[in-house]
């Protein structure tokens, strides 16, 4: 009877310290919160075409950096330096709302490209030195993966603004929800053919961007769902460092 009662109170007690759902997609020591903010600056740039809208996705950009840095746990060299272009993307963001759209659009979207480049190198980089498979981990996977399909996206924009003609050829220039579209259907290799990269570098670029969509999902993302163990999730919050 003694060890039914010591048995019970061992599982109430993991019960407690177990991170809800909810916790996992809140904590802003958690990928759950850069997953969620990921999704917003989908929605976002997906929906809002109005000049007004980039500078609000890179607000939520911004936002999402600064909630990486915080979940990958990055030293404080690197916050002070990353906090310091970030200060000056917010100011680029508020001038845009001052600025002409056909010169704004080109800028803005090496902005947000440059971003998102150096995001999933911080969240990979914190993943490898995890010595356990969680939901942190598997967040933080998706995350990177999303970023990656997100800062292709912003570059074949840039390329859209600054290149001489057309980047999707006689479909003409669109609006960057096309450049979401291509973005990821080519990172799935989806590959629905209906909107192409008419000249170089926009085709270099997409085949760059295959490549590394295919190798992500076969290595990094496959490897951290076959080792994944929600149990070792039990008694351990967000913030727990794992590398130590």
């Amino acid at each position: 009877m003694a060890d039914d009662d010591l048995d019970h109170q061992v599982q109430e007690r993991r019960r407690r310290h177990r991170p809800s759902l909810i916790q996992a997609f809140t904590s802003p020591d958690s990928y759950g919160l850069v997953l969620l903010l990921i999704l917003v600056t989908y929605a976002l740039s997906a929906s809002i075409t109005a000049a007004w809208a980039v500078s609000l996705v890179l607000f939520v950009q911004i936002a999402t950096i600064w909630v990486t840095l915080q979940a990958s746990q990055a030293h404080r060299h690197l916050r002070r330096v990353t906090g310091a272009i970030l200060v000056v993307t917010a100011i680029a963001a508020i001038l845009n709302l001052f600025i002409s759209r056909d010169v704004a659009g080109g800028v803005m979207a090496v902005i947000s490209g440059l971003l998102y480049v150096a995001t999933p190198v911080i969240i990979i980089r914190r993943l490898v030195a995890r010595r356990t498979v969680d939901t942190q981990t598997l967040l933080g996977a998706i995350a990177a993966y999303l970023m990656v399909g997100m800062g292709f996206a912003f570059a074949y924009r840039a390329l859209g603004a600054w290149q001489a003609g057309p980047f999707f050829g006689s479909q003409g220039e669109g609006p960057f929800p096309q450049y979401l579209f291509f973005s990821f259907t080519t990172l799935t290799t989806t590959g629905y053919g209906n909107l192409v990269p008419d000249a170089n570098p926009g085709q270099t670029l997409a085949v760059l961007e295959m490549l590394i969509g295919q190798l992500f999902l076969v290595t990094a993302v496959a490897r951290v769902v076959s080792a994944w163990q929600p149990s070792q999730d039990r008694g351990r919050s967000p913030t727990t460092n794992d590398s130590n």
